[in-house]
């Protein structure tokens, strides 16, 4: 008989639960005491393991990324509009999703317990970079020396240098192409491997980083989890109404007909967290929503590798949410930066596991909003459950720009095409 395995996500639950158990059952005794002092630098070398790849795999998914999106929209009208389409949805999901955290955490204020969190997190919850203040923030956009940004994981000119290199080595020789694109590939795989090691070990740092917080908080984090995940959803619902919105407005298409064209692809969703086996659904929905099966086959194959509106709106709320938790208050100026890093970055997310496309692009937008990132890992435990309602936006939206970029008449330049004044391309 096959031995049984635990899947790392709930490997990684049952660290976070051990060590919040085991720090409030500790906490005030002599055997907490000595434990805090063993699992505080244990979890903090854990985080920083995690935390060293973040620049160099950031950098090298994001100029692959935008190397493949370039050559792409070389491939025909309808590939540039769809990504047109995508980077308006993007940035406008994001800001959406900035200011709908905003006023839920307004209306439902964090709980008590949370203000403890940071000093639970340790020395590791200083903030790794900053943003400029808002009057010379435009200064810090264009990296003067890109290693040091990199060194002092300053993301917002990072990932302009990523965008700006990837966009430029499109443009090369295709045999330097060729040899940039495998450069950038290597350092990628590079790093995915010494993040798989990382999380090989997650149990153990999520569990000693829990142990403090446990100690702190006692049965206080649980509700402050749960607080988390409810504000988390709450954007990424609001997501996929602005879906919804945008394929009835643009995709000229009735709610209902839509609902029935998506519903499918949305279950598969839900069962398996997974936009790819979606695919195959995706493109059955086409006929209900007037698209040609051919524009299909364009439209979505690039959606799935490159679309993720959901999770970048949501990305923006998690940040928001850690800045809450830390008493950040991020200006207008860092909101935007990490409005635009999250949008770009959710590239970067293309055939990365759950576990690791949460730290490596949810870690860029708080840095570039100047908010620490300690208390990540924690989150990641629980990402379970958010990461349905992830998985189900990035499918409608998927479906919305099939209806919109796709539909009969306006896939081949006739009829009612989006050029036609009704969106951006």
């Amino acid at each position: 008989m096959s031995g049984w395995r635990i899947s790392p996500p709930v490997r990684i639950l049952i660290g976070l639960a051990t060590g919040l158990v085991a720090g409030a059952l500790l906490a005030g005794r002599p055997w907490g005491a000595s434990l805090a002092m063993v699992a505080g630098p244990v979890g903090r070398l854990w985080l920083d393991a995690l935390t060293m790849t973040v620049v160099p795999l950031v950098f090298s998914l994001l100029a692959g990324g935008v190397m493949a999106a370039a050559m792409q929209a070389a491939g025909g009208r309808i590939v540039l509009r769809s990504l047109l389409w995508f980077a308006v949805l993007l940035l406008a999901a994001c800001m959406l999703g900035a200011a709908s955290t905003l006023v839920t955490l307004d209306l439902f204020p964090l709980p008590a317990a949370a203000r403890l969190l940071p000093e639970a997190a340790g020395p590791a919850s200083t903030a790794l970079s900053g943003l400029p203040g808002s009057g010379d923030w435009l200064a810090g956009i264009i990296p003067t020396n890109p290693i040091k940004a990199a060194a002092e994981t300053a993301m917002v000119p990072v990932v302009v240098f990523a965008l700006l290199f990837g966009l430029a080595a499109s443009r090369i020789d295709p045999a330097l192409r060729g040899a940039v694109d495998r450069l950038v590939r290597a350092l990628a795989e590079t790093m995915l491997v010494i993040v798989g090691w990382v999380l090989l070990v997650a149990p153990i740092g999520v569990l000693a980083l829990a142990f403090g917080v446990g100690q702190r908080l006692g049965g206080g984090a649980a509700g402050v989890l749960a607080h988390y995940v409810a504000v988390v959803i709450a954007t990424a619902i609001v997501s996929i109404l602005f879906v919804y919105t945008v394929a009835i407005l643009f995709g000229r298409i009735g709610p209902l007909a839509f609902a029935r064209a998506a519903l499918p692809a949305q279950v598969i969703a839900v069962s398996t967290q997974s936009s790819l086996a979606c695919l195959p659904a995706m493109v059955e929905a086409a006929p209900g929503l007037r698209v040609a099966q051919s524009s299909a086959g364009v439209v979505l194959p690039l959606a799935v590798s490159l679309f993720r509106l959901t999770s970048a709106a949501v990305n923006v709320a998690v940040a928001l949410y850690l800045a809450e938790v830390h008493q950040v208050v991020p200006g207008p100026a860092a909101v935007a930066a990490g409005v635009i890093v999250a949008a770009l970055v959710s590239i970067a997310a293309v055939g990365l596991p759950a576990q690791v496309s949460f730290f490596a692009i949810v870690a860029p937008v708080c840095l570039a909003m100047g908010v620490p990132v300690a208390l990540l890992p924690l989150l990641l435990a629980i990402e379970t459950l958010p990461d349905v309602f992830r998985t189900l936006g990035n499918v409608t939206a998927d479906i919305a720009v099939m209806a919109i970029v796709g539909r009969r008449g306006g896939a081949d330049g006739g009829g009612e095409g989006v050029g036609g004044g009704n969106g951006p391309a």
